[in-house]
């Protein structure tokens, strides 16, 4: 990609992901719509069919999730849980509320004293549905993180049919977000407002 164009690329993602959290900053009843984006979520055939769901752990202004962890627990699914270790995310067997506490920066995550006992180790390609957090999506399931790459890697070790589901306000929505070949897109995006179906991984579903 010529210089010039990896700059345009470069500009437009970054005033994306800045309107993006200035939208999601100013989004009105977050606890309830959170609610009503993740009982929709709860409800779709995906988690239905699913016996190892990743959920994540809400962070600043993200749509919440954390209080629908107890509910997912008592669903005879096996719950995970990601948590960062050195710019990755590792993966960690939920069985009880108990097993998180207040990290670093005040994120609910795994106890470090849990961590590394082998039981609780999890690993991606066992994940048959993955609720995946994001900064702003387009309807063809196009995702934008924070640019860290912690979820790109992620998805990356999942297996090709494992359903990548986005949760977002409405708000997050932009008509088109600038992918990369490597960019991996979403199966289904779900807001307060519809449930978007997205390209997924094509041939992989």
């Amino acid at each position: 990609m010529p210089t010039e164009e990896l700059t345009a690329f470069q500009l437009r993602k970054k005033e994306i992901r800045e309107q993006a959290h200035a939208n999601r900053k100013e989004q009105p009843c977050k606890d309830e719509v959170s609610r009503e984006i993740v009982e929709k979520f709860l409800d779709l055939p995906e988690y239905e069919a699913a016996q190892t769901v990743m959920f994540y752990v809400d962070v600043r202004t993200e749509v919440k999730t954390r209080e629908f962890l107890a509910v997912a627990l008592t669903h005879g699914k096996k719950i995970v849980v990601p948590y960062c270790v050195d710019g990755e995310l590792e993966l960690f067997w939920l069985q009880s509320m108990d097993e998180l506490g207040l990290g670093m920066y005040k994120i609910l995550e795994p106890r470090a004293e849990l961590r590394g006992l082998p039981e609780k180790q999890v690993s991606a390609f066992e994940l048959d549905l993955v609720m995946v957090p994001g900064v702003a999506f387009d309807r063809r399931g196009a995702r934008m993180g924070h640019g860290f790459g912690y979820y790109d890697k992620l998805l990356e070790h999942t297996r090709p049919n494992t359903q990548l589901v986005a949760l977002a306000f409405e708000c997050q929505l932009f008509e088109e977000i600038p992918t990369a070949d490597h960019d991996i897109f979403m199966d289904k995006i779900v807001t307060e407002a519809a449930i978007y179906e997205g390209l997924g991984r094509g041939d992989g579903n």
